[in-house]
């Protein structure tokens, strides 16, 4: 049986929920495209299954932020996702931070061991720096599935180096991802 992974590709495409902007840039459009990407990618190994939150790019999830954050752990627990990978971009009024960082809800068991090898694949993919992984247990995404999840932060949208990255080569990143979902689950 294939290994489910759900692909939350952050935000919305307009308000409530909208991301973050940055350098004539939006979250939720760069984060679309690698999502679409990484399914690509996963879709054509027999070993994994994979859904979007957002298939197209005009799917609006929920009429606030909470309806929009619950909807799509929702849609990862009706479907039996084996696991939940939430796509961001950073955001920082300092212009110079650059890198791709995880977040889990703790340090201990498999989120923590699934984002270490993810954030490590990022980085060979993309040449990002590997900020880490950071326990973020408040965060409704990483607390309220039923299977282990993983925030991406996938680089810094402020920054205007991360920023043309993640417009010019969403391929990239997708194929960190993928690379280490198959490194992980062998």
């Amino acid at each position: 049986m294939a290994i489910k992974i759900y692909i939350d590709q952050g935000h919305n495409p307009e308000s409530p929920n909208a991301g973050a902007e940055g350098n004539g840039l939006r979250e939720q459009d760069l984060v679309f495209r690698i999502g679409i990407e990484t399914k690509r990618l996963l879709d054509a190994n027999p070993d994994f299954e994979a859904r979007l939150s957002r298939p197209t790019i005009d799917t609006q999830l929920g009429t606030s932020n909470a309806s929009s954050l619950r909807a799509r752990v929702d849609d990862a627990n009706a479907w039996g996702a084996d696991l939940f990978l939430s796509l961001h971009c950073n955001a920082s009024v300092d212009t110079t931070v650059s890198g791709s960082e995880a977040l889990v809800f703790s340090r201990f068991g498999t989120s923590y061991n699934i984002a270490e090898v993810l954030l490590t694949s990022l980085t060979e993919a993309t040449g990002l720096r590997n900020r880490g992984v950071l326990v973020r247990p408040g965060l409704y995404v990483l607390r309220r599935t039923a299977m282990p999840a993983v925030l991406l932060e996938l680089g810094f949208i402020t920054n205007p180096s991360d920023a043309i990255l993640l417009r010019d080569n969403p391929t990239l990143f997708a194929q960190g991802i993928y690379n280490g979902i198959v490194r992980y689950y062998g």
